[in-house]
């Protein structure tokens, strides 16, 4: 942070000193407070880059970054400009709030747990309109579609212990321990046990979610997933 100059929050723009000399971007001014995040967007870029396996000329020319300017950011010896961040953000295929997001609360959360069906429920915060469901399950699951649930969206589910029997229309999917499944929920679907019971983690998106809940309103049916 420069000497001489009042401190704002993380999110006021200034301009640049030299915007007579080269391209004006606008200024991400530093805090005393943020400058602990503005580190962290540093190494996330460079981490991010190499995840992709990307050199700094590769990330640069996706970005419309000179090279050199691409390792100045990421050695902390340039400035963030916030046209920069977006344009890196997009080019490592996230966004810019996650880019720069600065979680320090809620990093361990406890489930929302229903001892009457055997399941326990996480919200995603980062995807409000996603969850991840943990249930027990000790009967099988119907063979009539017409006793299937189907609704929009997507889910995926991975058995963690025992025997899963996974039903898609009149296709019939035996699942072992650690085998997992992703399908269109379009389909008429439900999931039981085979054997014995089975614990199974099952990650549903909005509509999906949405699906189960409205679905919920009537009897239970410990054959599918529900909330």
């Amino acid at each position: 942070m420069e000497h001489g100059r009042v401190a704002r929050p993380f999110w006021v723009l200034d301009a640049d000193v030299d915007s007579a000399l080269r391209p004006v971007h606008t200024i991400l001014s530093m805090t005393q407070g943020s400058e602990d995040l503005d580190g962290l967007v540093r190494k996330r870029i460079r981490a991010l880059r190499v995840a992709q396996g990307w050199s700094l000329e590769e990330l640069a020319t996706r970005a419309n970054l000179s090279q050199s300017s691409l390792s100045r950011i990421e050695n902390g010896q340039r400035r963030l400009a916030l046209d920069q961040l977006v344009t890196l953000a997009r080019a490592l295929d996230t966004t810019l709030d996650q880019l720069v997001e600065n979680a320090t609360e809620d990093i361990v959360t406890s489930p929302t747990i229903d001892n009457a069906h055997g399941l326990m429920r996480w919200p995603v915060k980062g995807d409000p309109g996603m969850s991840v469901i943990r249930q027990r399950m000790t009967e099988p699951p119907p063979d009539n579609p017409a006793r299937m649930r189907a609704h929009p969206g997507r889910e995926w589910l991975v058995v963690l212990s025992g025997t899963a029997i996974l039903m898609l229309g009149h296709r019939r999917f035996r699942l072992e321990t650690n085998q997992a499944a992703e399908f269109p929920t379009m389909l008429p679907h439900a999931i039981g046990a085979e054997g014995g019971p089975c614990e199974i983690l099952g990650i549903f998106d909005r509509d999906a979610r949405r699906g189960h809940q409205r679905g919920n309103g009537g009897d239970r049916d410990t054959s599918d997933l529900h909330e």
